[in-house]
This record gives C-alpha cells, structure tokens and sequence, in this order.
C-alpha cells in the first residue's frame, strides 16, 4: 500500500458539504481508504481576484493503486460532483490534487507529484502539518513544517472552520 495525500477544496455551493461528500467518495474507491483527515480552514482565494474564499483540507490516503490511477478515479469523482473545467483556477464545486504519493517525484504529461505549488500554498501546508508535520517534501528536502514557516502572510488568509 501507499501513503497518499490529497488536498481537498471547494469554493461554489456549500463548500464543507462538497469536501466531506468528496472525502466519502475517496474512501470508496476500490483499494483505497482514507487513514487520517485534516481539519477544514477557510481559505482567501490565491492567485485570482473575485472569487469566493473556499474550504480546504488534506486526507491521508492508504491504496494500492498507481498514481495515474488515482488521478483518474479523482478525476471521475470531480467529473460526477458536477466540476467542468473551463480555464485554470477557475471557482469550483471541488477540487482534488494529489499533493504526494510516497516520496516518488513524477513528472508526465497530466500529473507532476510533489505538487508544484504546494510550498508556496498555506491552504495545502496548514493542512499537512496538522496530518504530519516533520514529513519531508521529497524534492525540497524540508519538513511540511519548515515550509510552512517560511511562508509570507499576505495574501493566504486562513481560518480553521473545525472538523466535519
């Protein structure tokens, strides 16, 4: 089995709502069950304008299934809770990024693990270091919570909303 993590979001409809429905659907996926969730957090929308603030979170996940077909049941999941991709960072009813899968860096056409953002995101790190703060980010060699240190405060507004 692998560890898995995959941050969650939504910031159209009622957002907790559409987190926890995703997170259900995750852990009914066949040959994977979610081990561990974040709490929820109120996030300031990052690198657009106008938009609502979402609901993030992260999940550890255990599978046996490979990267791309994780992405794939994640897509399929995203696709049946009504998200239809237009253009990048659009608002949407859900989000679902796997952030790492074990410590495997992958880089193809459709999936590039660590997330490339990640580091620089408080909404993914508040997260992560609630899950697991001295995992280490496999290219950056630093724990989730040296990371989250480094990060500046303007721009990523942040506010825990409790657990589901």
């Amino acid at each position: 089995m692998n560890t898995v993590y995959i941050g969650v979001g939504s910031n159209l409809g009622d957002k907790l709502q559409n987190c926890c429905k995703a997170i259900e659907l995750v852990d009914n996926i066949e040959n994977c069950t979610v081990m561990k969730q974040s709490p929820f957090y109120r996030t300031e929308p990052v690198g657009v304008a106008s938009q609502d603030w979402y609901v993030n979170g992260v999940i550890r996940v255990e599978t046996g299934l490979s990267a791309q077909d994780l992405l794939r049941s994640l897509l399929s999941i995203e696709t049946g809770m009504g998200r239809v991709r237009k253009q990048r960072w659009e608002s949407r009813i859900i989000d679902l990024d796997i952030l790492l899968y074990e410590h495997h860096v992958i880089d193809e056409k459709n999936l590039t693990i660590p997330h490339p953002l990640m580091h620089i995101r408080k909404f993914v790190l508040m997260p992560m270091v609630q899950l697991d703060p001295d995992l280490v980010h496999p290219i950056l060699g630093r724990t989730m919570s040296e990371l989250l240190d480094d990060l500046a405060e303007e721009g990523q507004g942040i506010m825990p909303i409790g657990r589901a």
